[in-house]
């Protein structure tokens, strides 16, 4: 029985270092250039079609960069995702840009949510499609 407790205890030590943490981060971090992406509630020109929703879940491998770069990089991934996606639909921006990790979502027009580990980073993205008026 002692044995079992610790080699329990030897695998909580090990996994400890394991732990996803899940961060908020300003989106001026992330280094995207935001003209066809709208965030939140962020305010745009009137929609003058509806093309449906995007959602895209990204998850890379995290190299020596810190937690922060790393969450950039996979936002940066799921925006070109959302991107090809207005392209694919014949659209010309994305409105209502939510993020999320597992059940933490951020509908903010100033920060996004992304999970990170020692080994990866992950994030949800969903967005509506659409094509805007002209300005």
């Amino acid at each position: 029985m002692k044995k079992a407790y610790a080699l329990a205890a030897v695998a909580a030590l090990a996994l400890s270092g394991c732990a996803t943490q899940v961060k908020t981060l300003p989106l001026q971090s992330s280094g995207e250039r935001h003209g066809d992406l709208f965030y939140g509630e962020q305010t745009h020109p009137a929609v003058k079609t509806q093309l449906g929703t995007a959602s895209y879940s990204v998850r890379i491998a995290r190299r020596t960069d810190d937690a922060d770069t790393a969450c950039g990089e996979a936002l940066s991934t799921a925006l070109q995702k959302v991107r090809q996606a207005i392209q694919d639909r014949h659209g010309n921006a994305a409105i209502n840009i939510k993020t999320r990790f597992h059940s933490t979502q951020s509908a903010s027009s100033t920060s996004y949510t992304c999970g990170v580990s020692s080994s990866a980073a992950a994030i949800a993205v969903t967005a509506d499609i659409v094509v805007l008026d002209a300005q």
